[in-house]
C-alpha cells in the first residue's frame, strides 16, 4: 500500500485528478444493483427449509393479508386475481363499477298525486294527467280496475307515475286503509294487482265506573259509541240497562285494536270483560267461535233476552192489582210496558214457533210465540205484524215494530212472560240456565279464558297502582 502511495505522488497533479474521478465512478457502480438483481430475502424452499445465501422469487400474494374468512377456492381466485398487472385490475373493476351502475340506476319516473273532484269521471281525471281516452279503455279492461276506478268518489285520490315519453307507468289507488289497486304497464300492456298491507293486532284496556248513566261511562272510558253497543249486547241476558244499573257499578274490558305500519286503522272485538252490577260480578270470555262465555265457559247467551225491545223507559211494571188506566178499575197487569219510538223493532226474545199473529180491539196488533212446553212469550200493541201464524222463529228476529194499536194510552209494547201457564215478571223471572260449551272445547276454552282474564286483572292492578 506504501509503494502505491509513493508511485501515486510522483504522478503529475493532473493526473491524480483524473484518477480520483475514475475510482469514484467505478465505487458507485459497483454499489449500485442492477435491474435483474432478485430480492434476498430468504423464503422457504420446496421441501420447507431455507436455504443459505439462496436468492428466491417472492409473489405478491405472499405479502398481501388473506381475508379472515372464505373457501380456498375463493382465497385462490382472490390470490390469482391479485397477481394481474395493476393497469389491467384497474381496468376491469372500471368496467364493473360501469356495469352496476347501469343495472341499479332505475329511469325517473313523474309521479304526481290527483285528488277526484266533484263531477269527475276517470275520463276526465286522466285528462287532467295528461294521458289519454286509449289509457282510459286499456285500464278499464282488467276486472278490478274496471270494477273499482269507474266508480271514484270526490275525495279518492289516485297516484299516476308516467316516464319520460308521457307514458302511464303505473297506477294506484286505495280501495280501503289496508288494500291498494295498482296496475303496471308491463311490456305495452297493463296488468293490475292488490297490494295488501300486513295488520297488526294490539289488545287494549279500558274501564270505568257509572257515575250518572252507562253510556256516559262508556264515553269517559274512550269507547266508541259501536262499542258501547257492543259490550250491553254482550251483557244482554243478564242485565237490563234501562233499569237495572246503579250508581257504583263499573266494568273493565280488553278490547283489539288494528294497526297497519304503525298508523291505526280501526277497534277490533272485545276480548274479555268484567262488568259489576249491583254488587253482582258478570264475566265474558270471547272464544275462536265467535260467541261470548262467561269465564267457566257458560254461554252468555241464554234462552231468552231480558227486554225485547230498545226501550226509553218502563211506563207501567208487572202488578198483580194495578188500577187500569183507561177503565179505572183494578186489573192486573201481567206484563211490562216498554215505552219507545213509534216504529222501533220488537224482536223475539227466544227460538220458537209463532201460536198466534192478529188483531183485536184490545190488543191491537198482537204476537203469541211458543218457545216450548214451559214457556210462551206475548207483544201487545204494535204497529206492523213481521210474522205469520205457524212461522219459525230465531232469537232476535223482529216480529213487529211497536205501535199504538188496541186499547192504550200511548204507544208501548206490552210485554208478557208465561211459565206453565202463569204469567211471571219479565224483569225479574229466572231465565233458563245457558248452556256450557261443548266438552271437546273445554280443555283449550280454559287456557284462553285463563289468559285473558289474567290479562284483564294485571291491568287493573296496574291502573289501580297508577292512582
Amino acid at each position: 500500500m506504501g509503494k502505491v502511495i509513493t508511485l501515486f505522488k510522483l504522478l503529475p497533479k493532473l493526473h491524480q485528478i483524473l484518477l480520483c474521478i475514475l475510482v469514484f465512478v467505478t465505487l458507485i457502480i459497483v454499489l449500485i444493483p442492477s435491474d435483474d438483481v432478485q430480492a434476498s430475502k430468504q423464503t422457504v424452499s420446496s421441501s420447507g427449509e431455507y436455504g443459505l445465501n439462496t436468492r428466491y422469487d417472492v409473489p405478491l400474494a405472499f405479502r398481501t393479508p388473506t381475508p379472515p374468512t372464505g373457501s380456498d377456492s375463493i382465497n385462490q381466485k382472490n390470490a390469482e386475481t391479485r397477481k394481474q398487472p395493476l393497469a389491467q385490475t384497474s381496468s376491469r373493476n372500471q368496467i364493473k363499477t360501469e356495469q352496476t351502475t347501469a343495472v341499479d340506476i332505475e329511469p325517473v319516473l313523474n309521479e304526481k298525486h290527483f285528488q277526484v273532484k266533484s263531477g269527475d269521471t276517470l275520463a276526465a281525471l286522466f285528462s287532467r294527467a295528461g294521458l289519454t281516452a286509449k289509457d282510459v279503455y286499456d285500464v278499464t279492461q282488467l276486472p278490478k280496475s274496471k270494477k273499482n276506478l269507474l266508480k271514484i268518489m270526490p275525495g279518492d285520490e289516485l297516484v299516476i307515475a308516467k316516464n319520460d315519453d308521457g307514458q302511464l307507468v303505473q297506477l294506484r289507488y286505495h280501495l280501503d286503509k289496508i288494500s291498494t289497486l295498482v296496475v303496471n304497464r308491463v311490456d305495452d300492456k297493463y296488468q293490475e294487482s292488490i297490494s295488501t298491507k300486513q295488520v297488526e293486532t294490539r289488545s287494549k284496556f279500558a274501564n270505568a265506573t257509572i257515575e250518572n248513566n252507562f253510556w256516559n261511562a262508556g264515553v269517559a272510558a274512550g269507547l266508541t259509541p259501536n262499542q258501547i253497543m257492543q259490550l250491553a249486547t254482550i251483557y244482554g241476558w243478564d242485565i237490563d240497562f234501562a233499569l237495572d244499573l246503579r250508581k257504583g257499578d263499573s266494568f273493565a274490558i280488553l278490547f283489539e285494536e288494528e294497526y297497519a305500519d304503525g298508523e291505526f286503522l280501526r277497534n277490533g272485538n272485545i276480548l274479555a270483560a268484567e262488568f259489576t252490577n249491583q254488587g253482582d260480578l258478570y264475566t265474558a270470555v270471547r272464544y275462536k267461535d265467535g260467541n261470548y262465555y262467561s269465564a267457566e265457559g257458560r254461554s252468555m247467551r241464554k234462552a231468552f233476552l231480558r227486554s225485547p225491545v230498545d226501550f226509553k223507559y218502563v211506563s207501567s211494571s208487572f202488578n198483580p192489582r194495578r188500577l187500569h188506566p183507561v177503565t179505572g178499575q183494578v186489573r192486573a197487569h201481567r206484563g211490562v210496558d216498554y215505552v219507545a219510538a213509534v216504529g222501533t223493532p220488537i224482536k223475539a226474545a227466544g227460538k220458537g214457533r209463532v201460536i198466534k199473529s192478529a188483531y183485536n180491539q184490545y190488543n191491537g196488533n198482537y204476537v203469541f210465540i211458543k218457545h216450548n212446553d214451559t214457556y210462551t212469550t206475548k207483544y201487545l200493541h204494535l204497529k206492523k205484524r213481521k210474522v205469520k201464524t205457524g212461522a219459525s222463529v230465531k232469537q232476535g228476529q223482529i216480529i213487529g215494530t211497536l205501535g199504538s194499536t188496541g186499547r192504550v194510552t200511548g204507544a208501548h209494547l206490552h210485554y208478557e212472560f208465561i211459565v206453565n201457564g202463569v204469567h211471571r215478571n219479565p224483569r225479574t223471572v229466572k231465565l233458563p240456565k245457558s248452556q256450557a260449551i261443548a266438552k271437546k272445547e273445554q280443555a283449550q276454552f280454559a287456557i284462553v279464558s285463563k289468559k285473558l282474564m289474567g290479562e284483564l286483572e294485571h291491568n287493573k292492578q296496574v291502573q289501580l297502582a297508577s292512582h
